[in-house]
């Protein structure tokens, strides 16, 4: 048997009580309080002083993307370049130090360094002429490629849009270099030779490194194919997971109907891999791109003369663009239907209005065709949703699982979304609090490595609305604000509830699994412009802990 006792600071459950003792034993909450020290008192019990910080269950990421940010370690470092310069320097002394690298793979640059977002091949050709180089925007729905890429996809000037993706041209014709949604990245990546599979495990230990020491135990793994079922279950099989996992396997429409089989395949060799911290209960649905690029889905067209695709003209004709969906008509419906019927859990993208109605009308008809059971249906993002829309949520018992990092007024804001919907669509973005008044279990993630994965810098935009410089004064749309306990329960025990887990970790109660996180101090007593800062000193995963702090 193992017991630990944590006392001298404050445990926070998350069921709305708090106690200021905990006790473990055998990896689960054996009791709080005062019965906590009592039953220590008859153990052989380690003792922990909390010295006065703040204990609360360990955060959980309902959305992210743990292997492709493990994966962005790899390549070149071009995450935290400022400007297209940096970039191509970036790419340039990679290339230089791995001259035995046929292709050169990295992630992910910042789309709002370049008007529209696009990025042209020569510029990329200017530090590596001779071998391919594939870059993954920050947003992961696009790529910047070099003309060596180009040539090894065939992508040529006569190339037309695939289904589903953009191929954008300079004005002369000529293909630029930057490519738009599945369709168009598919014709790289399908070519480009696969990572070592050893390396991918890895990277799902660089994954678990990032997450646990930002106090997060369980991630849903929001975007995963078939050989990432396979990295994930060899991980498994060699004990390598170090954290919980849920995988959503992606459904292609252009696939549909030959992934159906692979989805219950996967469970079953998830399941048999036999890892307690691994599981595949999910299928994750595209229905929209992204507003940044316009193919988020919308009701009402961008605002026109601001997506440059081809010579300076905007996409569709002036005014027109609705942006993409990804499954016409009543596909996506049916084809959450065939879904459900396997039992496993919908998990839709969706960040423009329309694709939100779609989403919504779609579990609607899941709901109506095979009946009521405890189907959990989570909608990612949510972040444009007509007011007709709002109650529809906590009516379906639709998880909103919404990025709080987000909802500010930060450059990718105020370059490139904001013009594209205007002011008045661009302050009903990101409605958390609204949608948390109406009922609706709303959950929190990360979209890492798209974004920030540490819960507390999301919490504390979440809680204010604000920048990191504390622009605007009194928060963006503060009517839109998250009490500090709701935010926290989003980030824990409302993930828990999204995973089917809630009796098994996400608070603090006896019997639960002791999975918690210790911060230096009650991020409650802490300006939120300060969260982000506030030190956690040890993530908690089944009683042992899983990172400590240096100091």
């Amino acid at each position: 048997m193992s017991a630990t006792l944590l006392t001298g600071g404050v445990v926070w459950t998350g069921t709305g009580d708090e106690s200021d003792a905990l006790l473990i034993v055998d990896g689960l909450v054996r009791a709080l309080g005062d019965q906590a020290r009592e039953l220590a008192a008859g153990l052989d019990c380690e003792h922990v002083d909390l010295e006065g910080g703040f204990v609360m269950p360990s955060f959980g990421d309902g959305h992210a993307h743990p292997l492709y940010g493990g994966l962005e370690a790899v390549g070149p470092a071009v995450r935290g370049c400022a400007t297209i310069d940096e970039i191509v320097t970036a790419v340039k002394v990679y290339a230089e130090d791995h001259p035995d690298e046929e292709w050169i793979v990295g992630a992910s640059y910042d789309g709002s360094l370049a008007p529209g977002g696009l990025f042209d091949a020569k510029w990329l050709d200017a530090a590596v002429p001779d071998r391919p180089v594939v870059l993954r925007a920050w947003d992961y729905h696009t790529l910047w490629v070099n003309t060596a890429a180009l040539e090894r996809a065939g992508i040529t000037p006569d190339t037309p849009d695939p289904v589903l993706g953009e191929i954008p041209h300079r004005p002369d014709g000529t293909v630029l270099g930057t490519l738009r949604e599945w369709g168009a990245t598919d014709l790289v990546m399908s070519v480009m030779p696969a990572r070592d599979e050893q390396q991918r495990i890895a990277a799902l230990g660089t994954a678990a490194d990032y997450f646990l020491a930002r106090g997060v135990t369980w991630v849903q793994d929001a975007w995963v194919e078939p050989g990432d079922v396979a990295t994930y279950v060899a991980a498994a099989r060699q004990d390598a997971l170090r954290m919980r996992f849920n995988l959503a396997l992606y459904a292609d429409p252009r696939h549909f109907d030959s992934q159906i089989e692979q989805f219950a395949e996967s469970r079953r060799a998830v399941q048999e891999a036999g890892s307690p911290l691994l599981t595949a209960q999910t299928v994750k649905f595209f229905a929209d791109g992204v507003v940044e690029n316009e193919t988020g889905a919308l009701l009402a067209p961008y605002c026109s003369g601001l997506h440059d695709h081809s010579g300076g003209a905007p996409r569709s004709g002036a005014g027109d663009n609705l942006g993409m969906r990804n499954w016409e008509g009543d596909s996506l419906a049916e084809a959450a239907r065939r879904v459900d019927e396997l039992g496993l859990q919908i998990h839709i993208h969706a960040i423009g209005d329309a694709a939100v109605r779609q989403a919504l009308d779609a579990i609607d008809y899941v709901q109506a065709r095979n009946g009521k059971r405890d189907r959990r249906p989570v909608i990612a993002h949510v972040q444009l949703v007509d007011q007709a829309d709002i109650e529809r949520f906590a009516a379906l018992d639709v998880i909103p699982n919404m990025q709080p990092l987000w909802a500010q007024m930060d450059a990718l804001m105020t370059v490139l979304t904001i013009p594209r919907l205007g002011v008045e669509r661009s302050d009903r973005q990101y409605q958390m609090q609204t949608l948390n008044r109406t009922g609706a279990a709303l959950a929190f993630g990360s979209d890492w490595p798209v974004s920030s994965g540490a819960p507390l810098d999301g919490i504390a935009v979440a809680t204010s609305r604000r920048t990191a410089e504390g622009h605007p004064e009194g928060g963006w749309t503060p009517h839109e604000i998250v009490p500090i306990e709701r935010a926290l329960s989003s980030y824990s025990a409302a993930v828990a509830y999204q995973a089917f887990a809630e009796d098994h970790w996400g608070r603090l109660t006896p019997g639960a699994s002791a999975d918690f996180v210790w911060l230096h101090r009650d991020p409650r007593a802490t300006p939120a412009l300060d969260l982000p800062a506030l030190p956690i000193r040890a993530t908690y995963l089944r009683g042992r802990a899983a990172y400590t702090s240096a100091s």
